[in-house]
């Protein structure tokens, strides 16, 4: 294991913050491997630690006195609770003492000899999970590289910002000089505990509640970023701490850390999900040039000013106040909603057969099919009226296709696939008539979504209605994407399909309880 003879040399420097380090990678590491050692037995492991050391599927494997040594040490707030309480940022480096690490070292080491004899024993193969890849960080990326003219002034800005607790800068400097031998996992994490330690400090002052800056103890609430970074408090109260940071710090906070969509960082490292070899330098740049904007908001201004004038600083501090958060789930449908766009507009760049072409026309000819193009028409006559005074905030969505399309593509929303040859003439004719439909249903979708927060509210039956709507869209691109399936080839049937969401989605649309309908006159402010 690469990690020991890292805590051997920590140990041997004596070094308080490097035994803290070691003792986190150690702590989250040894989670990941009891982790692996309960799926030889059990199916679906443990979330959190306290449940994965209690469960009778380890007592089976290394017998329950060794679990119960384990739980004084890093499994429950009765104990020491090593893992918790230096993961969250409670303890300073002179609170944890050699000997913690000494001994922690051991049971591992123990643990490994007794899992050997199990699997002697038993005949079982220990298999390890593979690491998990964190999840759209390119969008993540907002800050420029560090250089080292920024750190130089962070450097100065840590022995200066009040946001710093001085117990603990330590922290700050072992994070900046692993950073500068690019070892950028050990960076982030004293990062993100010592961030939640300065939020923690001025979480419990905008509150007024100085009793939860050292909560790290049995019997009360442990005061972590779920708390620290929730909108209300546990009383119902506003938490203050969002009101003060403002928005975009807010949701940087919650796109590197809360929300589903993002990359987690503290949870997975904690975890032990993240190869720390492979843990990206953009990552740890990004929470390096947070982390300096954030410290500058606690200098006085006579240096505030002064660092301001440096224009790296300058820049890292108009790009933290311009900050949108880049993993809600409001973001990432409207990235679905434009890559449906491009997907569908391309449709008419692939060539068809001119002899099919004619018998689709052909085949268009009926009822139904004149019947979805003048729903279609009518709707999207009606949906333009809602278009945002500033048009250019749907610029991409001007385009959607209103010429139908010369392609025999399979929905976008599935893999393509290729029909043989006596399926085109099914095909052609649906295609001809899916593409302006789906349009028409990303306009409604982009529309929406630019009206979503101009609206006050509906009541409960109207948000129930809208719910029904809204799932009535879904459904029928979900048949869509069953009708069109290889295996199925329904091509035919999706006309009748179509018609009848469409003839959903008019009447929804002339009761007027629609987001474009309910939304106030300043929608043509809110950017898609």
């Amino acid at each position: 294991m690469e990690l020991f003879p890292e805590i051997f040399d920590a140990l041997e420097s004596l070094q308080s913050p490097a035994i803290s380090l070691s003792l986190m990678k150690l702590t989250s590491c040894l989670e990941r491997a009891l982790g692996d050692v309960f799926l030889l037995i059990g199916k679906e492991c443990p979330f959190l630690l306290r449940d994965l050391l209690s469960s009778e599927e380890l007592a089976q494997v290394f017998s329950q006195s060794v679990m119960n040594v384990l739980k004084v040490f890093v499994g429950s707030p009765c104990g020491l609770n090593l893992r918790n309480v230096l993961w969250h940022g409670f303890a300073s480096p002179e609170e944890i003492p050699p000997k913690y690490c000494s001994m922690m070292i051991l049971l591992t080491a123990g643990l490994g000899q007794l899992l050997k004899s199990y699997l002697q024993n038993t005949k079982l193969t220990l298999a390890h999970r593979s690491f998990i890849s964190l999840t759209n960080l390119e969008d993540l990326i907002v800050f420029p590289d560090v250089t080292y003219e920024v750190l130089s002034v962070l450097e100065e800005v840590m022995m200066k910002s009040a946001f710093i607790l001085k117990i603990m800068l330590p922290y700050w400097e072992v994070a900046l000089v692993k950073f500068k031998s690019h070892r950028f996992a050990d960076c982030a994490i004293l990062l993100l505990t010592q961030l939640e330690t300065g939020l923690r400090n001025v979480f419990a002052t905008l509150n007024r509640c100085p009793k939860r800056l050292l909560t790290a103890e049995s019997t009360a609430l442990y005061t972590t970023f779920d708390q620290i970074l929730a909108k209300h408090l546990n009383d119902g109260k506003i938490n203050q701490l969002p009101l003060f940071l403002g928005e975009p710090a807010m949701e940087f906070l919650w796109d590197f850390l809360n929300h589903q969509e993002g990359p987690r960082i503290r949870d997975h490292l904690s975890h032990g999900e993240i190869n720390l070899h492979e843990f990206s330098k953009e990552t740890t740049n990004q929470l390096l040039a947070f982390s300096l904007v954030l410290l500058l908001r606690f200098v006085d201004d006579c240096l505030l000013s002064v660092f301001k004038e440096k224009s790296a600083v300058e820049l890292l501090i108009s790009l933290a106040e311009g900050y949108s958060s880049r993993c809600h789930p409001v973001f990432q449908l409207k990235k679905q909603v434009l890559s449906c766009e491009e997907s569908i507009r391309v449709w008419a760049l692939l060539p068809f057969p001119e002899e099919l072409t004619r018998q689709a026309v052909r085949l268009e000819d009926n009822s139904e099919t004149n019947a979805c193009h003048s729903l279609i028409t009518k709707m999207t006559d009606e949906l333009y009226h809602h278009m945002p005074e500033n048009r250019c905030v749907l610029k991409d969505l001007d385009r959607l296709p209103t010429e139908t399309p010369t392609s025999d593509t399979p929905l976008a929303l599935a893999p393509r696939k290729p029909q043989p040859c006596r399926c085109r003439r099914r095909v052609r004719p649906s295609i001809r008539l899916l593409s302006p439909v789906l349009s028409l249903i990303l306009l409604l979708i982009a529309l929406e979504l630019v009206n979503i927060h101009a609206v006050c509210g509906k009541n409960a039956h109207e948000y129930q209605q809208y719910l029904k709507f809204v799932k009535s869209i879904l459904q029928y691109t979900e048949n869509l994407v069953a009708y069109t399936s290889y295996e199925k080839n329904k091509w035919n049937e999706t006309i009748n399909l179509t018609h009848t969401a469409l003839l959903k989605m008019w009447t929804f649309s002339e009761k007027k309880q629609m987001l474009i309908h309910l939304a106030k006159k300043s929608t043509s402010k809110v950017l898609l």
